[in-house]
């Protein structure tokens, strides 16, 4: 059975490629361009992995990482966090992520990040 990923991230272009290059490395992709309901979105989906954008309109990655990781049976979930936006990436794992990169990014590394992150 494929992996499942969720992918948040408010740029469409970012949100397609990530969509399309997961999809070929057989991974089952849920991507979304909305920053509400990703609770209800991670618990109906139930991903092994999520990516999320840092900077999402009214409320950060982050601080959404932080609200999935204290969902009961969520707390080991891998979140990786897009950024373009911080000076020290190595901050955002105050938020609890497991991995960060840095926009841009090369597909390569993201390929990487994911299969270490989920199997």
């Amino acid at each position: 059975m494929a992996k499942k990923i969720l992918i948040v991230d408010d740029n469409k272009d970012i949100l397609d490629i990530v969509h399309e290059t997961l999809s070929y490395e057989n991974f089952e992709v849920l991507a979304t361009s909305e920053n509400h309901g990703i609770i209800e979105k991670v618990t109906g989906f139930n991903p092994d992995l999520i990516i999320i954008d840092y900077r999402l309109g009214n409320i950060n990655g982050g601080e959404i990482c932080q609200q999935i990781k204290q969902l009961p049976g969520f707390e080991n979930l891998p979140v990786i966090i897009f950024s373009a936006y911080v000076n020290k990436p190595e901050d955002l794992f105050d938020y609890g992520c497991n991995a960060v990169i840095d926009k841009p990014f090369d597909l390569t590394e993201l390929i990487d990040k994911v299969n270490n992150l989920v199997n």
